[in-house]
């Protein structure tokens, strides 16, 4: 028998420690080549950590809540002699899931949304590389030292290329993490067509897959928000009745999110507008969608055509989509727009953002932001969900009020702020009647967007959503 060691990996994107949030495993227990043993968190996201071996458990060497420089053995496993052939411990690979239990906020208040629970803009953080090491001969699943890759929204309608299907009796060849979405989602790797490189099952093999055998998951305002991550520490923490004061140590997502902050407050020179508008027949029209036999099994909601208002709009303002690059002293102009969704969760504040948002018809842009809710709900957003976001959506309306002042996701160039829909007096061809009535905020970087554009911008977002019959008219 040998006592092999497996050491914390490095994770990517210059991490030099993580903290062991949970272990699954204890000594004496039987761990099998790419199950996951713990989970850790890093200061980019939470992390789960599976083993590269097979054997038995022989000994944990940190605590739980422990923080662990990369390289320290972390856990040892009794193989056997066998067994020390295998590739070396540092390839194991970190199957990246951000622990997400509260999902996104997505839809502006409406009357019927009493479970509705606030959520505010976040910050995303950056993906690790992806690199994968080969498959041993023997059949089994094949261990990884990248992150997951990023779920890409599943299509309305997934069409399941030509791919041979996995040979009859062999594990299907997949990564650990992925293994794990299929088990959650009650989906047979088996069944699955693989599109990654020689014959691999991907993440969004497995959506498709499973959007292609259930509806559409629950509207993010059925699902409940966990407590933010400081009311939860202190929930969790036993406070004498007589202390004033409780320190709670800020580490992990929230503390790069809090940076981040400070980083985007004081480096791009921030504007904000506001405008206040009837969404009267945007209100209608949702409802005439949500009866529409063509979008049957789909969620529809004011985010929805919200959205759909932004992308039209930026197609009329395509100056509005860029970023700055500071070293090259230029303006980068997008030809794609990566819409980002505020998400607040117990770790910290993030921003998924649905690929290619632009390219995707209202049917697809829907079942995206369903996916998107659901992977948040499963504590399944990874780095990449989070990465190269151009322009971000956040929901103050939520809350009750009017309106906000939010500040920009690094590396964007705008965030607009949805206020809360409310029946408002309002004049309306010369009478003043009770209209649906809502404010909102576009907050823009001055150096990519100055005054003129950034409010032709919030205009034509208005002017959408005053009357959606310009969503095709202007498409």
């Amino acid at each position: 028998m040998t006592i092999r060691e497996f050491k914390m990996p490095d994770v990517g994107e210059g991490l030099t420690e993580a903290e062991i949030l949970k272990w699954y495993v204890q000594p004496g227990d039987t761990v099998t080549d790419g199950q996951v043993v713990c989970e850790v968190e890093t200061a980019k996201a939470a992390v789960e950590l599976p083993i590269p071996f097979d054997g038995v458990v022989h000994a944990l060497l940190f605590e739980e809540g422990t923080t662990v420089d990369v390289g320290q053995v972390i856990i040892s496993v009794q193989t056997e002699d066998g067994a020390a052939a295998e590739a070396p411990v540092q390839e194991a690979a970190p199957a990246v899931a951000a622990a997400v239990p509260a999902p996104v906020a997505t839809e502006p208040e409406e009357p019927a949304a009493a479970a509705r629970q606030p959520v505010l803009v976040g910050y995303g953080v950056s993906t690790a590389s992806t690199k994968r090491r080969p498959r041993k001969a023997a059949v089994g699943a094949p261990a990884q030292n990248g992150t997951a890759p990023a779920a890409p929204a599943a299509p309305a309608a997934p069409v399941l290329p030509a791919v041979p299907a996995q040979p009859t009796g062999e594990r299907p060849l997949a990564k650990p993490p992925v293994r794990k979405l299929a088990k959650d989602l009650g989906i047979d790797l088996s069944s699955v067509v693989p599109t990654g490189d020689g014959g691999v099952v991907t993440r969004e093999d497995v959506h498709a897959a499973a959007a292609a055998a259930i509806a559409p998951q629950a509207a993010p305002a059925e699902v409940p928000v966990a407590a933010p991550a400081a009311a939860q520490a202190v929930q969790a923490a036993e406070v004498p009745a007589s202390a004033r004061e409780t320190r709670i140590p800020v580490k992990g997502v929230r503390k790069v999110s809090a940076q981040a902050m400070v980083g985007s407050a004081f480096t791009a020179p921030h504007v904000t507008e506001f405008i206040t508008l009837d969404v009267t027949r945007t209100m209608k029209l949702i409802q005439e969608l949500k009866d529409d036999p063509d979008l049957a099994g789909l969620r529809v909601n004011p985010l929805l055509l919200i959205a759909k208002a932004v992308l039209v709009a930026i197609r009329r303002n395509p100056d509005v989509n860029a970023s700055w690059d500071e070293a090259a002293q230029e303006i980068v102009l997008k030809h794609y727009v990566n819409l980002g969704i505020a998400a607040a969760t117990p770790r910290g504040l993030i921003v998924p953002n649905i690929k290619d948002a632009h390219t995707k018809t209202l049917g697809e842009l829907s079942t995206a932001l369903s996916e998107l809710v659901a992977t948040a709900r499963d504590g399944k957003t990874s780095p990449a969900d989070m990465q190269n976001g151009t322009l971000t959506i956040t929901n103050v309306g939520v809350f009750g009020v009017d309106t906000g002042t939010p500040i920009l996701n690094p590396g964007e160039s705008a965030i607009l702020a949805i206020g809360a829909i409310k029946l408002q007096p309002w004049v309306h061809k010369g009478k003043v009647k009770p209209r649906q009535v809502t404010t909102l905020a576009l907050s823009f970087d001055h150096r990519l967007i100055d005054g003129e554009l950034g409010s032709r911008f919030l205009a034509d977002i208005a002017a959408v959503l005053e009357h959606p019959r310009r969503l095709i008219t202007w498409a």
